[in-house]
């Protein structure tokens, strides 16, 4: 199993990152729809595409508008988004407001269960709270006896270890460096340490940071010898990388 980091940053599209989303092109599968979204056709290996929103801020769901020209043109002939009730409801009546977008494709519009399985019973996604402003949600991947996390908008906390505990990647937002720090639980956002120290304390195989601050496109925004000093197996992302799972 491959990920395709699509879009690696928050808040904002800058120069070298766009906003939230995660593709894993054999499954059909993507978690959250930020302005990397006009990338999905091109990696995309099924013309079914399961969406699963964490939330329904803007830099994770703008994206959903950019499907409809790939749903015209029958690149992807199915797509069911995967969403808290009132995510679904906010994308429905706000995003595709009259006024802002008046086509809304023909999304199949799926209220989140405990357990979802998914690319014809190869996979199966599970799901947890997180602390972040308006409420998040954590995603869990298990297939073929890999799985991956994914753990976005949230102040890394210890609420959540025993739902990433030991998968084999765990993709987990670091909007902040250490110095930054006092912006965290304000903002319901990261810090380079205490994710590392999540990983870490959850015996996860592999971390890669993302949802970094739109402020800093150089290329170490987060101190990532700070990470690897508590998690050695600490990666940056980036826009377009591929990982093994």
């Amino acid at each position: 199993m491959k990920l395709r980091f699509l879009g690696t940053g928050g808040y904002h599209p800058n120069e070298r990152r766009h906003t939230a989303g995660i593709l894993v092109p054999e499954l059909g599968v993507l978690f959250d729809a930020g302005s990397c979204l006009f990338r999905v056709a091109r990696y995309l290996q099924s013309p079914v595409l399961d969406l699963f929103l964490t939330h329904a801020h803007l830099d994770h769901v703008m994206g959903l508008t950019f499907l409809l020209v790939p749903i015209l043109k029958r690149e992807i002939t199915v797509c069911r988004l995967h969403a808290e009730s009132h995510v679904l409801d906010a994308v429905r009546n706000h995003l595709f407001s009259q006024p802002l977008f008046p086509i809304f494709p023909p999304f199949e519009l799926v209220p989140l269960n405990d357990e979802t399985v998914i690319a014809d019973g190869r996979a199966v996604v599970t799901h947890c709270p997180l602390t972040h402003p308006g409420g998040s949600r954590g995603f869990r991947v298990d297939f073929n006896g890999r799985s991956f996390a994914y753990t976005t908008d949230t102040v890394a906390d210890r609420s959540y270890l025993d739902f990433i505990r030991d998968v084999d990647v765990l993709i987990h937002e670091c909007n902040f460096p250490d110095e930054m720090s006092q912006w965290c639980d304000s903002t319901g956002h990261s810090h380079t340490s205490a994710v590392a120290q999540a990983a870490r304390d959850a015996n996860v195989g592999r971390l890669y940071l993302t949802h970094i601050d739109p402020q800093r496109p150089d290329d170490d925004p987060i101190g990532l010898s700070t990470a690897t000093a508590i998690f050695p197996k600490t990666f940056l992302a980036e826009d377009l990388l591929e990982v093994d799972v």
